[in-house]
């Protein structure tokens, strides 16, 4: 989304554009700002816990069942009382879920863009690089993939040291790198810069949750370091406790997504019915 000032002029050159300043033909000035547009394309259908026709819903639902996934798999005790192999079973479908929400994340960015940038037909993926809720969003979907690689050639019994440095912690690494990024473009263009304080904003703490939660997936990362050749964990139990935060963060900027979801209608209407005095 460009960012323009009353004048209409770009104001996008040396930092990601996150709002636009549009000029009504009453010369009043509404601000559009990128995630928000991106979140309230439609007017919100349901209430905010039930709405299975909405695809924020699923969204928040689909994100909320991989991070329980993935906290119960790092919970202390689980994988003992369950198995190593069901353990990883276990991350592999939160990965799953991981992947279904974002693909769902990134098409409700591509179909949020400007009339100029939507392609006349329908396609699944499309590049639009010059918005910043485009990157967050393939970024993230692109670190899913990776977790699915991981967590999937996890569950394969006796791996070689050097392949479960090659295809489980190596994409692994990459996946939660993938998180960070995506986070901290999801937080720039929440803040519209670097830094702001908005604790009465949905989308203020869904972007803060979020981003602790992927600097824990990667400090995990780098604790669960799989050595090449004696293919020992570096800290097994500190990359645990780390997915187990990182997965908690994400689980509940999940669930704070349904209220934001339908924010924009409790919002109209409270204007509605507010007393006149």
């Amino acid at each position: 989304m460009a960012g323009q000032d009353h004048s209409g002029r770009d104001l996008s050159i040396g930092a990601p554009a996150t709002f636009v300043d549009h000029m009504r033909p009453d010369g009043s000035v509404v601000r559009l700002e990128s995630r928000r547009h991106r979140k309230h394309q439609k007017p919100a259908a349901g209430s905010t816990w039930w709405a299975p026709r909405a695809r924020g819903w699923w969204i928040a639902i689909l994100f909320a069942i991989g991070s329980l996934l993935f906290a119960l798999g790092s919970v202390p005790g689980y994988a003992s009382a369950v198995g190593a192999r069901w353990d990883t079973v276990t991350y592999f479908t939160g990965s799953l879920f991981f992947t279904a929400a974002s693909f769902l994340s990134y098409r409700e960015a591509v179909d949020a863009s400007p009339p100029g940038l939507n392609p006349a037909r329908r396609r699944f993926f499309v590049y639009q690089p010059g918005r910043i809720d485009w990157w967050a969003t393939a970024v993230q979907f692109v670190g899913t993939l990776y977790f699915n690689v991981s967590c999937g050639v996890a569950m394969a019994a006796s791996l070689s040291a050097q392949a479960a440095h090659q295809h489980v912690w190596r994409p692994d690494a990459i996946g939660s790198a993938c998180f960070l990024v995506s986070s901290v473009l999801s937080w720039y263009e929440t803040c519209h810069g670097w830094a702001a304080w908005r604790p009465a904003s949905w989308s203020w703490w869904i972007t803060l949750l979020n981003l602790v939660g992927s600097i824990a997936f990667g400090i995990s990362a780098v604790a669960g370091y799989i050595n090449p050749v004696s293919g020992q964990v570096h800290n097994a139990a500190r990359a645990d406790t780390q997915t187990l935060i990182g997965a908690i963060c994400f689980l509940i900027g999940a669930i704070l997504l349904l209220p934001e979801r339908t924010e924009e209608t409790r919002n109209e209407a409270s204007a509605r019915f507010a007393p006149h005095g």
